[in-house]
């Protein structure tokens, strides 16, 4: 500085630097920007003298408040005394300018307790390392620490600590499910799984497509309603729409549109026997997806005989075969069931797991619409045993995915309290119907839920709730058994804050 003026590029990396530019000029000084002191000037003790006479022109101030006190004449005088005071501006009172600045940001903490403030990174880590628990501060942020400052996690237990990032990092990389976690619980880095999000549409229209999928958050993988066993003779239908499928991967999202059989047992078992049929329904419906562009497909085979068993596999093999020469993914969805009598139905869990690519439990209608006796519709110990028993036919958990509903089931009981009749009830209605109606809400041990009681028509009312609550208890459960993802039936059933409890645990 010459007097109390700086240039641009008056900053050197050594002091010998320094004093080269200042040798140069008349009344020049150096300021060591690593501790703010006054270290070196050409100045004579005259000079200085003559310039202590003068008109006193610098104030000390902090924070841009003017400190009592008195106004020097000669800068370096003020300059050491404003050393004394972290954050201390000596300004000219004249200009109005700021001259010179005391600004020490990196503070050195003990635990919790501020020792001092240095002006540069270097000195506060000499400082540092003389004390045991010591931290630096910049901004509030801590940036270096004697404490191995960052933590390895699996899942949610520690397995490790570390000074060096990289060092903690290369160690977490060796574990599955593992995140560096600063002391200050910032997730720097992680391998953690995160949950695939599938959902169905239950449509084939476009537009319902698009403003279905448009209200998500977190939606990976989405299975439009477009492909049907037409005939016994493997006619497939067919409502698949290839600028819905454009539009889907422009955004994002893989599409497995869904295949049914209409939940028609008789018409399944008269396909299942015709190889010929089988043949043309795989031809056809492969060539289609390929021909769309689609990522896989999503069979939904409902209804069928256990005495089709043997057939239903094989036509599964021919399928995943077919779907696998054209780079396809192939999922299926199964009946949550039991493992009691599941030897009797047409689904062969073990044997269909070694064929596909992805299980999808649907772990829903507990109780239907033909059920005898109101409940649940998926009551999370039922859901739970279900995903045990599915792993149990040897499904591995990295192929798994859990369904859950976006519906409830209202039952209707009259005076008695038998049963009369049921409706579904959409997970978007519920709240309304909390708020409009008197109902009672008595926590349900069997169920895992509440359940709401309320009268209509003079009749009583009941259903088991879903809610963000459930949904999330559900992500949870995916989580905690390691599964793939969970899939949800279905999409436009919902309100929006559904899928802002679904992303935080994804």
């Amino acid at each position: 500085m010459q007097g109390d003026k700086t240039l641009p590029g008056w900053q050197f990396a050594t002091l010998d630097e320094a004093k080269r530019e200042a040798e140069k000029w008349a009344d020049a000084h150096i300021i060591d920007l690593r501790t703010n002191e006054w270290i070196w000037d050409n100045l004579t003790e005259e000079r200085k003298e003559e310039l202590r006479g003068g008109e006193p022109v610098y104030r000390i101030a902090v924070n841009g408040i003017a400190l009592t006190g008195p106004v020097f004449a000669y800068l370096e005088d003020a300059v050491r005394e404003a050393l004394h005071i972290d954050d201390a501006a000596v300004f000219n009172v004249r200009t109005g300018k700021a001259v010179y600045v005391n600004k020490r940001p990196y503070e050195v903490y003990q635990n919790d307790r501020l020792l001092r403030r240095h002006a540069s990174l270097d000195e506060a880590v000499a400082d540092a390392k003389k004390w045991a628990h010591a931290m630096i501060r910049l901004e509030g942020r801590v940036i270096w620490s004697n404490l191995p400052y960052y933590r390895v996690f699996q899942k949610d237990r520690q397995i490790g600590a570390f000074h060096d990032p990289y060092e903690a990092i290369a160690f977490a990389k060796t574990f599955a499910d593992s995140s560096v976690v600063t002391l200050h619980d910032e997730v720097l880095w992680d391998n953690r799984q995160r949950l695939q999000f599938w959902a169905w549409t239950g449509s084939a229209d476009p537009d319902a497509i698009r403003a279905f999928v448009s209200g998500t958050m977190g939606l990976d993988v989405v299975s439009p309603t477009w492909f049907v066993l037409e005939k016994a003779d493997g006619t497939l239908g067919d409502r698949s729409d290839r600028a819905t499928v454009e539009w889907l991967k422009k955004n994002g999202y893989a599409v497995h549109p869904l295949v049914h059989n209409q939940f028609d047992g008789k018409l399944t078992t008269a396909f299942l026997k015709n190889a010929k049929a089988r043949q043309a329904f795989v031809r056809s419906l492969v060539d289609r997806a390929a021909d769309l562009g689609v990522d896989g497909l999503n069979l939904d085979f409902e209804s069928v005989a256990g005495s089709d068993r043997a057939r239903f596999t094989a036509f599964v093999r021919e399928l995943a075969e077919a779907a696998r020469a054209r780079g396809l993914v192939l999922s299926i969805d199964l009946p949550r069931g039991s493992i009691k009598w599941n030897h009797q139905t047409a689904f062969d869990h073990a044997a269909l797991a070694d064929i596909v690519d992805y299980v999808i439990i649907m772990a829903y209608d507990q109780h239907y619409s033909g059920s005898d006796k109101p409940g649940s519709v998926s009551g999370l110990p039922w859901t739970e045993e279900g995903v045990r028993e599915f792993l149990s036919y040897g499904i591995p958990r990295s192929r798994l995915i859990l369904g859950i509903p976006f519906y409830s089931r209202d039952w209707k009981l009259d005076s008695a309290g038998r049963l009369v009749g049921n409706r579904s009830l959409l997970l978007k209605d519920i709240p309304a119907l909390l708020a409009e109606r008197g109902v009672t809400r008595a926590w349900d041990d069997e169920f895992g839920q509440f359940k709401i009681t309320y009268r209509e028509d003079g009749h009583t009312r009941v259903f088991w709730l879903e809610d963000e609550t459930t949904v999330a208890e559900r992500l949870k459960l995916a989580r905690s058994y390691g599964l793939a993802g969970v899939a949800a039936w279905r999409m436009g059933h919902e309100y929006p804050e559904i899928w802002e409890t679904m992303v935080q645990h994804k």
